[in-house]
C-alpha cells in the first residue's frame, strides 16, 4: 500500500490542510476536525488508496484505515498537511467546542458515565450470576453452600457499585465539570449518609421531614441511592461554586475557605432544593420511559428497537444511561438494555449479509469483522463503515432491532446491569438466558434476511460510481 498516496487523497478531499482544524488517529480510524464540511467529498475519500470506510460521530470526521495501516498514513498526512500531531483527548476538545449546545450536554454525560462503566459492568455481571445461583439453588438443580465465605463475599460485591453509585458518578462528574474530584465525592457521600432514611425504604413511607430556609417548607430526610440527574446537577453546582471562590479568595485562606463553604453551601442546596425537584423529574423520566415499553402489544418496544441505531446516528446514545441506572434502582432491572442488544446485534445481522452477498473484496474486508463486532456490542464500525453507506443494510438493522425488542417487552426481559450489550451481555441476562438468546436470534435473522432480500450489491455499486 501507498501511504503516502492515502495521505494525499486523504488531504484533497477534505478541503486541503486550511480546512483542518485538528487530526489524531486511534487503532483503527483517522480522526479528523475539519472546518467545513462542505469541502469534504465522502465519495472520493471512500475510494482513497486503503480506506475501509468513512463516517461522521461527535463531531469528527473519521476514516478507517485498519491497525497497523492508520498510524502509517497519519504520519504521511501530517507531514503533507504541514500540521501538528495531537492526540484523541485533544481532537475531541477540538470537535465538542464546534458542536451545538445539546450534543455538548450529551456529550458531558458520556464522559461521566464511560469511565465507570467497568465498575457497573463488574455489579451488573456478579449480580447477573448470583441470581442464576440463586435460582439453581432453590430449584435443586445445585448443591451449594450459600454460607460459605465465597457465596457471601460475592454477594456482598455484587451490588456494591449500586449501593455507592452517587459516589461514584459524584467523582466522575467533578472532573468533568473541573473541580475537586474529592470534594465531588463529599457530596455523592453526603446523598447517602447513614443518617438518612435509606431510599430503598420509601415504599414503607418517609420517617422524618425536615423544616428548611427557617420553616419556609419541610423536605423528606431520604438518601438518593440509585439517582442520577439530582447527583450530577449538585455536583455541577459545587464545581461552580468551587472555582468562583478560587478566583476571589485570598491565598492564605482559600485552602479552608473554598472547600468549606463549597461542601457546606452545595449540601444544603442538594438536600432543600435539588434532590427534591430532581428526584422528580427523574423519576417522570423513568415513568415516562416504562410507559413506553410496557404499552400493549410491545408497540413501545418496537418503535424503540427500530429507532435505538438512528440515536446512535444522532450521537445521542450516551443518555440511555440514566435510563439504565434509573430503572435498575427502581424495578430491580433495566428493560431498555435489551432494546440496545437487539439492535446493536440487528445491525451486525445486516453487516454480515452484506459481507456475503457483496462481491467487492474491499467492502467484505470491512463488512466480515464489522458484523462481529456489532455482535459483541460496538456498532459503529457496521453502522457506518457499511450499513449506512448503502442504506437499505441499515434499514435491515432497524427491522432487526424492532423484531428483536418487541420480542424482549412480549417476555419481560430485564437486564441486572448495563454498560454491556450483544453476546457478552448475556451475561447480564442470567434468569433468562434463553429468552435472551431467542431475542438476539429473532434481531440478527430479521436483518440479515431483509438486507440479504432486498439489498442489491448492483446497485450499491452504480450509486458508488
Amino acid at each position: 500500500m501507498d501511504y503516502q498516496k492515502a495521505a494525499r487523497q486523504v488531504l484533497e478531499n477534505v478541503g486541503g490542510a486550511s480546512n483542518i482544524v485538528s487530526a489524531a488517529h486511534c487503532a483503527t480510524r483517522l480522526r479528523l476536525v475539519i472546518a467545513d464540511n462542505s469541502l469534504v467529498n465522502k465519495a472520493a475519500l471512500e475510494n482513497a488508496e486503503g480506506a475501509k470506510g468513512v463516517f461522521e460521530a461527535q463531531g469528527q470526521l473519521q476514516i478507517i484505515f485498519g491497525t497497523g495501516v492508520v498510524n502509517k498514513v497519519y504520519d504521511a498526512f501530517t507531514q503533507a498537511a504541514g500540521i501538528s500531531e495531537a492526540t484523541k483527548e485533544e481532537v475531541k476538545q477540538a470537535a465538542a467546542a464546534r458542536a451545538p449546545w445539546y450534543q455538548r450536554a450529551i456529550k458531558t454525560l458520556g464522559d461521566i458515565f464511560v469511565p465507570i462503566i467497568p465498575a457497573i459492568v463488574a455489579s451488573g455481571f456478579l449480580m447477573g450470576i448470583m441470581e442464576a445461583l440463586n435460582f439453581m439453588v432453590n430449584n435443586g438443580f445445585l448443591n451449594l453452600d450459600t454460607s460459605g465465605s465465597l457465596y457471601v463475599f460475592a454477594k456482598l460485591f455484587s451490588n456494591t457499585a449500586y449501593t455507592f453509585l452517587p459516589i461514584l458518578i459524584a467523582f466522575s462528574a467533578a472532573k468533568v465539570f473541573g473541580g475537586n474530584q474529592f470534594l465531588g465525592a463529599v457530596i455523592g457521600m453526603i446523598m447517602i449518609h447513614p443518617d438518612l432514611q435509606n431510599a430503598w425504604t420509601v415504599a414503607n413511607g418517609v420517617e422524618t421531614m425536615q423544616p428548611v430556609f427557617g420553616g419556609l417548607y419541610s423536605v423528606p430526610l431520604v438518601g438518593y441511592q440509585g439517582h442520577v440527574i439530582p447527583v450530577i446537577i449538585a455536583v455541577w453546582l459545587m464545581c461552580q461554586i468551587e472555582k468562583r471562590l478560587h478566583k476571589v479568595v485570598p491565598a492564605m485562606i482559600d485552602l479552608f475557605v473554598t472547600p468549606l463553604v463549597s461542601v457546606f453551601v452545595t449540601g444544603y442546596l442538594t438536600l432543600a432544593v435539588i434532590g427534591p425537584i430532581f428526584t422528580s423529574i427523574e423519576n417522570g423520566i423513568i415513568g415516562g420511559v416504562q410507559w413506553l415499553l410496557t404499552l400493549p402489544f410491545g408497540i413501545g418496544s418496537f418503535l424503540m428497537g427500530g429507532l435505538y441505531a438512528i440515536t446512535v446516528v444522532a450521537g445521542i446514545h450516551h443518555m440511555y444511561t440514566i435510563i439504565d441506572l434509573g430503572q435498575l434502582a427502581r424495578y430491580g432491572y433495566t428493560y431498555w438494555l435489551p432494546l440496545a442488544s437487539a439492535a446493536n446485534v440487528g445491525q451486525g445481522g445486516a453487516a454480515l449479509a452484506v459481507a456475503l452477498k457483496t462481491r467487492d473484496a474491499k467492502v467484505k474486508s470491512m463488512a466480515l469483522p464489522s458484523a462481529l463486532s456489532a455482535c459483541m456490542g460496538i456498532t459503529e464500525p457496521a453502522i457506518f463503515g457499511v450499513n449506512l453507506r448503502f442504506m437499505t443494510p441499515f434499514v435491515g438493522g432497524l427491522a432487526g432491532g424492532a423484531c428483536g425488542a418487541l420480542y424482549a417487552s412480549l417476555v419481560g426481559l430485564g437486564a441486572t446491569g448495563t454498560g454491556v450489550t450483544g453476546i457478552f451481555g448475556l451475561l447480564l441476562h442470567l434468569h433468562m438466558p434463553l429468552q435472551y438468546l431467542l431475542m438476539m436470534a429473532i434481531s440478527f435473522g430479521v436483518s440479515f434476511a431483509v438486507t440479504w432480500i432486498f439489498w442489491k450489491p448492483e446497485q450499491a455499486a452504480k450509486e458508488e460510481a
